[in-house]
């Protein structure tokens, strides 16, 4: 684009080279992004200087032949010695967004003799505005680019963190028992097996980092009783009761892991949110051609307000700890796969949040026997 506008302008004119010197990323001074037929220039012009004040405020082009020849025209006007270097230098355009001087071209001399009147400054403004408008939204798209690069690796980022945090948890209430089941060959082997997941988790997060947010392998069918029976066992382990009713052996399609991340995080807010009195129930049962599992407590409840206004938005959550993540995570995941999230929830009465799943159909038998039957 730098080259276009530069081969642009000089077409009007006759001119064999140029240069582009523009204003990036909110820097103090103009540089050299791209130049046709003329040597580069590492050399700054600073936003207050006299060359980019006179611009700005008289919005003239500068003919550098004619400022040689009667510098009063010019006023006060003092040229840069690496301006006066550029060989066969003639034309300085502004390059004018409105008030705002986005940068500024050089031309060198015209191959043949052309006489830079009146029409032709205005021609050459009016090209130069054009211009500076492309360059303008093209800076724009660029920083509006960046900025969701940012915000994407920023969101990725807070579920890692969030992942983390669960992770250390986890570790921090393996060590606080080891020191009272330390010779106890179960809690041996268990420890051995809940340092062999936290690796296998901070190795995968670490390559959601490197690669982005898509979890590794792909949706595959996930037995939704062993995924829930596994989150009991460690909710017991920790010294939580968690009730679980199983009316249908169902499975879903998923990324197993990711599954009973979602789940563990909604039993751990009904556990956070009930005290040890009250009780926390899972179910799974099948409605329609869907699976329904419910995630339930006797806690404080939450308000209308609360549901409809942050319960599923990054970064709001009612733990001091807490970043707010796991449940937006937890509703985006469950939509991907085709499902939605209900959620039944009254002040001091307690919670339900229900995930509607579709359901993966689990053959025990081959499409032979089914034939041999028929």
């Amino acid at each position: 684009m730098g080259q276009q506008v530069i081969r642009g302008l000089a077409n009007m004119v006759e001119s064999p080279a140029g240069g582009l010197w523009l204003q990036e990323n909110g820097q103090a001074c103009y540089r050299q992004t791209a130049r046709w037929n003329i040597p580069t220039s590492e050399t700054e012009e600073a936003l207050e200087s006299p060359l980019i004040s006179f611009l700005l405020s008289s919005g003239w082009i500068i003919n550098l032949e004619e400022y040689r020849c009667y510098p009063g025209r010019y006023g006060d006007l003092s040229i840069p010695f690496w301006l006066s270097e550029i060989p066969n230098a003639w034309l300085v355009i502004p390059l004018m967004v409105g008030n705002e001087m986005i940068g500024f071209v050089v031309l060198a001399s015209s191959r043949t003799r052309v006489d830079v009147n009146w029409e032709v400054n205005d021609l050459l403004r009016t090209a130069g505005s054009q211009a500076a408008g492309f360059l303008a939204k093209m800076q724009a798209t660029e920083a509006l680019l960046e900025a969701r690069k940012f915000d994407a690796f920023n969101k990725m980022s807070a579920f890692v963190v969030h992942d983390l945090k669960n992770i250390v948890t986890q570790l921090s209430l393996m060590l606080k028992n080891a020191e009272r089941h330390r010779h106890n060959p179960e809690f041996q082997e268990d420890m051995l097996m809940t340092v062999d997941h936290s690796v296998e988790r901070m190795r995968q997060l670490m390559m959601q980092l490197r690669e982005g947010a898509t979890p590794p392998g792909t949706a595959c069918g996930v037995n939704l009783p062993n995924v829930i029976e596994r989150i009991q066992k460690e909710k017991m382990d920790q010294g939580r009761s968690v009730e679980i009713r199983l009316q249908d052996r169902l499975a879903t399609r998923g990324h197993e892991d990711r599954l009973e991340r979602v789940i563990g995080h909604l039993v751990q807010n009904a556990l956070d949110a009930t005290d040890p009195t009250g009780s926390v129930w899972v179910s799974l049962e099948k409605r329609g051609d869907r699976a329904a599992l419910e995630v339930g407590d006797t806690g404080h409840g939450m308000s209308p307000e609360f549901i409809r206004e942050r319960l599923f938005k990054p970064f709001q959550s009612t733990k001091q700890a807490g970043m707010g993540i796991g449940a937006y995570e937890s509703a985006q995941y469950i939509r991907e796969l085709g499902g939605e999230m209900l959620v039944d929830s009254e002040p001091d009465q307690g919670t339900r949040i229900t995930m509607i799943l579709p359901l993966f159909d689990v053959r025990t038998e081959s499409d032979l026997r089914q034939k041999e039957h028929a």
